[in-house]
């Protein structure tokens, strides 16, 4: 168990948004460039599990959302930060779908030796929230939000 450490010189709110074409090698990049987010207030776990989530939910869009979908077809990746949490979101032009009803189809333990089909539920049990809107005619929005506060005492 870690403690939360001072938050007081950390900024109120910082936002940035990266876009990047349909390509899992550009999974690299978008790593790369989130860690530059990395608040110095919270366990190496945490940041991990967010590096995680993002990763998923990248890989999500490209394999399934933008799975017909030739590779100049943007993703963009957002990222909002306080010193309580972190959003990300990721947009794409795929088809929507239901994320709950979704959820409810998947068995109840990750199967650790799938080659697929894990990320929903890792990324569920990972944020604190998750949630998957169409938020205008021809983009989703994946959004998960990993609040710092609440995390730090598992």
């Amino acid at each position: 168990m870690s403690e939360l450490k001072d938050s007081s010189k950390f900024p109120s709110h910082h936002q940035e948004v990266l876009r990047v074409g349909t390509d899992l090698a550009a999974l690299a990049r978008i790593l790369s460039w989130f860690d530059r987010f990395e608040p110095p207030h919270i366990s190496q776990r945490i940041w991990l599990q967010c590096k995680t989530a993002l990763a998923e939910g990248f890989t999500n869009a490209v394999r399934h959302a933008h799975k017909n979908l030739p590779s100049n077809v943007p993703i963009d990746i957002e990222v909002t930060q306080s010193p309580q949490s972190l959003e990300i979101r990721i947009l794409d032009y795929g088809p929507p779908f239901n994320l709950e009803e979704k959820l409810k189809t998947l068995p109840e333990e990750i199967d650790l030796e799938a080659t697929g089909g894990r990320g929903l539920k890792i990324m569920h049990s990972i944020v604190d929230r998750l949630a998957y809107t169409r938020i205008d005619s021809d983009r989703n929005c994946l959004l998960m939000i990993k609040d710092y506060t609440q995390s730090q005492s598992l």
